[in-house]
């Protein structure tokens, strides 16, 4: 065969093959073929995810359980920068703010002094803590306020400042009836002074802080957040004994004042002093040696307003005491007094069921002058009806030494009127809050 046969046979065999393949269908399977091979590629890529995966979070287990088991913590990098009102009112005036330490030191016998005939070194030494607020430095003198019952009786006081530096303080003057003190230290250390704001304009609702020494020293300059309860609160002010010493008017809140508060600024969020913390009510009802009957009381305390304190340490540091009038007798309240007392000592007729009963008239008062008695009962001073002793100290106050006021009272059972003249100052002596009151 020669090369063109050769070549003519191949042509006719591609022709016939091509031809061939031209009737043939298309092969499907070829398709099914393509589409397994890529689902079997799309399990296996999730599976070496999946298994990627899992060995990921088999390391990070190991890793985990390592750290943990070294104990090991981390803080965060991240700072919160919260700057709030109360923050920036506590700021302006946390370091005017301080605690007062009072020291009573009496002498005791002892045995042993005694026998060898000196009695004198045996010694005892009380103390109260109380909080106060600089609110003012004038030279190398700064003067502080704070409550009358914290330093009263005591024959040393001394200062804690913010920086824990304690200084020795003198009482510039006291006043047990408005229960307000100052005293001065050194201003040497001192960096801020408070500045008061105007009591007549806090509203019920505002946001209060309570700054002081609950509980003593050791919590000192603590800060609690209430509201302003009331704005002004007619209250009846009680002794320890529980003898009611009168009425004043006091700002209510019920930011969380404790014992060791008292004498602490009571602050708007300006950090203005808008009240001096005085006392709280912790309880309500009465009791007696047969029964008792008493509620607890949560989130009342008041503060003396700014407006009385700014009128009051004025006058305490000019005069050293607050001048008043005293009738200088002493007195218990008629409902102290039993029933069948009131008829057969006192003879008052049944109709009088409220006053104050003198059991001591002091010598040369002016009480004794117009006439008063022991066993006389006072129902009205200046034309205001006496129901108790404090209605007897708001009526006495409202007057001025040297003023003359009608005073009804009955001896004997009969009712009488006199003229007093104030010629006598109240004192300490004179004026007392035990349940024989001085007045």
């Amino acid at each position: 065969m020669d090369k063109n046969e050769e070549r003519e046979t191949i042509d006719e065999k591609v022709i016939k093959d091509e031809s061939s393949q031209k009737k043939q269908p298309p092969k499907q399977p070829r398709i099914g073929k393509i589409f397994l091979v890529a689902l079997i590629g799309g399990l296996l890529g999730g599976g070496i995810a999946f298994g990627g995966y899992a060995a990921y979070q088999a390391y990070e287990n190991t890793a985990v359980t390592a750290e943990n088991s070294k104990g090991t913590a981390k803080v965060s990098n991240i700072k919160v920068n919260v700057s709030t009102q109360s923050t920036k009112a506590f700021n302006k005036i946390k370091n005017a703010v301080v605690s007062v330490e009072a020291y009573t030191t009496s002498s005791s016998s002892n045995s042993l002094d005694d026998l060898f005939g000196d009695s004198s070194s045996g010694e005892t030494t009380s103390e109260s803590e109380g909080s106060g607020v600089i609110y003012k430095k004038t030279g190398n003198t700064a003067f502080i306020v704070t409550n009358n019952h914290v330093i009263s009786g005591a024959n040393k006081v001394k200062v804690l400042l913010n920086s824990g530096k304690k200084l020795s303080a003198t009482v510039v003057g006291h006043d047990s009836v408005t229960d307000l003190a100052v005293l001065k230290i050194n201003a040497a250390d001192v960096t801020q002074v408070a500045t008061f704001g105007n009591s007549n304009n806090i509203s019920v609702g505002q946001t209060a802080l309570a700054i002081g020494s609950p509980l003593g020293s050791t919590y000192a300059t603590s800060l609690t957040q209430g509201i302003i309860s009331a704005k002004k609160r007619t209250i009846e002010t009680t002794d320890s004994d529980g003898t009611s010493t009168g009425q004043t008017t006091v700002i209510q809140t019920d930011a969380a004042i404790n014992p060791g508060n008292s004498g602490g600024p009571l602050v708007n969020l300006a950090g203005q002093v808008v009240g001096i913390n005085s006392m709280k009510l912790t309880s309500t009802g009465t009791s007696t040696s047969s029964s008792s009957s008493s509620t607890t009381v949560e989130g009342m305390g008041f503060a003396i307003p700014s407006n009385e304190v700014v009128k009051i340490i004025n006058l305490l540091v000019k005069d050293g005491k607050i001048k008043r009038p005293a009738l200088g007798i002493s007195l218990i309240n008629l409902s102290y007094v039993s029933d069948s007392d009131q008829k057969s000592t006192l003879k008052l007729p049944s109709s009088v069921t409220s006053g104050v009963v003198v059991i001591k008239v002091s010598s040369s008062s002016p009480a004794k002058a117009a006439g008063i008695q022991k066993y006389d009962v006072i129902t009205s001073l200046g034309g205001k009806k006496v129901k108790g002793l404090s209605s007897l100290r708001t009526a006495l106050y409202s007057h001025k030494i040297g003023d003359t006021v009608q005073i009804q009272y009955y001896h004997n059972g009969t009712l009488k009127t006199a003229n007093i003249k104030l010629t006598l100052e109240a004192n300490d002596s004179n004026t007392t809050t035990s349940s024989n009151s001085g007045n």
